[in-house]
């Protein structure tokens, strides 16, 4: 079968499914900055993480040399209900474009989370219940993560706590109660339950909240509850290692038919389904063997990466979690109540952050109602209603592939469509209804905000 005769769907087999999640600090010339504690402000222990997380996923966090680790057979086990996931070749959007390119996505939201979370999820909850833990403590954005994290520990019979941001607890009720069907709890953040809950609400009054507000909530409920720890759904190196099965199965697939990614494209929030996309692809652009392009997508209301700074910043806004060296707004930024709530995030990954420092990686911002033409462009073209976070991926690859279109040139284009926009219909409702609106933040909220950074000689 030539190039341009590969099939829409490529399944791989369940034997062809990784077996062990690859670490890319491990390939990384320069390696991620060390977490920080908070207290000390000197790199982070295991000791002082194991309030916080659970005793192996420390191991994974702390961890830079280790290529691989391997995937416990429960986790392989649980993976085969919804793994190996397809690579689609868009054949139908490549013709409505007129492009050369070649457009592939690897679709996440085959599971009834409906994302990409999953692949996280139930690692974390697995080792939650290893250790004899009763429950956990989360945040979430949009809910997709909520959402996974609830199954994944009624899978296992932990409880689960869920803060969710407040603009996405009212625009995505539909999600909230996924979770309460899978027996989590679910709380609009901030909130007043908790001590830094309150503390926010009584110096933003009214306000919408963000990822860090539902960080600080939850760590600190789950360090004051016996028998709970945290988990989370991106950011760190623990999420981005599991997530790296998107990137293996893509890579796998890819070379089932002799084909080469040009250009890798995935939406950036905190980094976990951009980092497990094009961690193998990004190793070989490390070791010299491919000049691909990776281009992460963040919303113009949340431009971490293209107009943030990169600093050592806490990760939550209530200033309790470790400090990462990334590329940050300001733990303190809130952004405003876009409807791509999962990429509502101040920071990135500090994987993706040195990836962008060392110039292996691109950044560009785009604006919500151009993210919300392509989205639908998408669905009446390739059938699938994309979660709005995705469509980010969606709008810059259609933008490569008419780039290819004007030169000729024959490109191959891979993007992350990390899940399904069926829980998001309120959002789409107010595109249709053409009330949807773009915000970007002035240069002087930014630096506002980032004049706040923590500051201290190392």
């Amino acid at each position: 079968m030539s190039n341009n005769e590969s099939p829409y769907k490529i399944y791989l087999n369940e034997d062809e499914m990784p077996k062990a999640w690859y670490n890319l600090r491990a390939d990384m010339k320069n390696k991620p900055a060390p977490l920080l504690s908070p207290k000390t402000l000197k790199p982070i222990t295991a000791e002082e993480l194991s309030g916080v997380f659970c005793e192996e996923l420390i191991k994974q966090e702390l961890d830079d040399t280790t290529p691989s680790f391997e995937i416990p057979t429960e986790i392989r086990d649980f993976y085969k209900m919804f793994r190996p996931s397809p690579l689609v070749r868009a054949y139908c959007l490549e013709k409505k474009l007129g492009t050369p390119a070649k457009i592939y996505y690897k679709f996440e939201g085959n599971n009834t989370s409906g994302s990409h979370k999953l692949n996280s999820a139930v690692a974390q909850a697995y080792y939650a219940k290893k250790q004899g833990l009763k429950g956990v403590t989360t945040e979430t954005g949009a809910g997709q993560w909520g959402t996974a994290l609830s199954m994944a520990c009624s899978y296992f019979d932990l409880e689960c706590k869920v803060y969710m941001v407040k603009c996405s607890y009212e625009q995505k009720p539909f999600r909230r109660e996924v979770m309460r069907t899978y027996g989590a709890s679910v709380t609009p953040s901030p909130s007043m339950d908790t001590q830094i809950g309150r503390e926010i609400l009584k110096k933003f009054p009214g306000t919408s909240g963000s990822l860090g507000c539902a960080i600080s909530e939850a760590v600190e409920v789950a360090t004051n509850t016996e028998g709970y720890r945290y988990v989370l759904g991106s950011v760190l190196n623990q999420v981005l290692l599991h997530q790296t099965v998107i990137g293996l199965e893509a890579k796998t697939a890819l070379d089932k038919y002799g084909e080469k990614a040009d250009i890798i494209i995935g939406c950036a929030g905190g980094g976990s389904n951009l980092g497990g996309l094009i961690s193998p692809f990004a190793r070989d652009k490390i070791k010299g063997e491919s000049d691909c392009r990776i281009i992460a997508v963040e919303p113009s209301s949340c431009p971490s990466l293209t107009r943030g700074k990169y600093a050592y910043d806490y990760c939550d806004t209530g200033m309790v979690c470790p400090l990462q060296k990334m590329y940050t707004l300001g733990s303190g930024y809130i952004p405003a109540a876009s409807h791509a709530g999962g990429l509502r995030y101040h920071g990135m990954s500090s994987i993706l952050s040195q990836l962008y420092d060392d110039g292996i990686m691109e950044a560009v911002s785009v604006k919500q109602t151009e993210v919300f033409k392509a989205a639908e462009e998408f669905a009446r073209i390739e059938g699938i209603l994309p979660a709005p976070e995705s469509s980010h991926a969606i709008k810059v690859a259609i933008d490569e592939a008419l780039k290819c279109k004007e030169t000729g040139e024959e490109k191959t284009i891979l993007f992350g469509l990390t899940g399904t926009g069926y829980f998001d219909m309120m959002s789409y409702e107010k595109f249709h209804d053409g009330i949807m609106t773009d915000y970007i933040p002035s240069d002087e909220e930014i630096q506002n905000s980032l004049d706040n950074l923590p500051k201290f000689d190392l």
